[in-house]
C-alpha cells in the first residue's frame, strides 16, 4: 500500500488550488490501483474516476462527500457559519484551525482521553506540518467543489465508508454517494470522521473483504 499526500502536506511542495487535481493525478503509478480517498482526498478521487477511469481498478471513499458546503438544493454539508469559522481560524492562527478540525474529526467516537491523546500524537506530522498556503487551497477547494453531476459517470467498483456520527461530512453525504454511484456499496460505521484511526480493526477488515471481491 502506498500513501499519497496532498500538496503542501507531508513534506510535499505546495501548489495553488487549481493545480491540486493535476498534482494528485500525476502521483498515480502506471498500473491501475484501488484508490482509497479520505475526506477531501475522496473528492479528488471522484474526479479521478470521472476523468481517468483507466488509472483505477476500484474506488474507496472514506468520510467523503460530493459537495462539502450546504447549498439551496443540498443539505448534507457544512453550514455557512461553520465554514466561515474555519476561514477565520485560518486567518487568525493555523494551529487554531487544525485544533478545531481535529476536535470535530474525532467527535462522535466517545474516546477515552488516553486514546484521544494517543491518536492525536500518532497522526500529527510534526516534522512536516501542513503549509498555511496549502490549508487555504484545501479550504478553497472544499468551498468550490460540487461533484454531484459526476457521480453517475463513475463506472468502477466503489465502496463508500462513512461514520454514523461524522461531524464534518454528514452521513447523509455518504448515503448520497452510495445511492448515486452505480453499483456502489455502503458501509456505515459507529464512529466519526476518521474510522481508519478510531475503528482501525473493523475498518481494515471491511476494506480487505471488499477488495478481495473485486480482485
Amino acid at each position: 500500500m502506498r500513501s499519497i499526500n496532498l500538496p503542501g502536506h507531508g513534506g510535499r511542495p505546495d501548489a495553488p488550488a487549481e493545480c491540486w487535481f493535476h498534482e494528485f493525478s500525476n502521483t498515480l503509478p502506471d498500473q491501475p490501483v484501488i484508490f482509497i480517498g479520505w475526506s477531501l482526498g475522496g473528492m479528488l478521487a471522484i474526479q479521478l474516476a470521472h476523468r481517468y477511469p483507466e488509472k483505477l481498478a476500484g474506488l474507496v471513499l472514506v468520510s467523503s462527500t460530493p459537495c462539502f458546503r450546504v447549498k439551496t438544493d443540498w443539505t448534507q454539508g457544512c453550514s455557512d457559519k461553520q465554514f466561515h469559522t474555519f476561514e477565520q481560524a485560518l486567518e487568525d492562527d493555523t494551529s487554531k484551525l487544525l485544533g478545531q478540525y481535529f476536535m470535530l474529526m474525532l467527535h462522535g467516537d466517545a474516546l477515552p482521553r488516553r486514546r484521544f491523546n494517543a491518536i492525536a500524537k500518532a497522526v500529527a506530522d510534526r516534522q512536516h506540518p501542513p503549509a498555511p498556503k496549502s490549508l487555504r487551497s484545501g479550504l478553497e477547494l472544499l468551498g468550490a467543489l460540487d461533484l454531484r453531476h459526476q457521480l453517475a459517470t463513475v463506472s468502477l467498483p466503489t465502496l463508500v465508508m462513512h461514520g454514523a456520527h461524522d461531524a464534518i461530512t454528514p452521513p447523509g453525504a455518504g448515503r448520497y454517494l452510495a445511492g448515486h454511484i452505480p453499483g456502489a456499496e455502503l458501509c456505515i460505521m459507529e464512529c466519526g470522521h476518521a474510522p481508519h484511526w478510531t475503528q482501525a480493526k473493523t475498518f481494515n477488515e471491511r476494506l480487505e473483504q471488499w477488495c478481495l471481491t473485486i480482485i
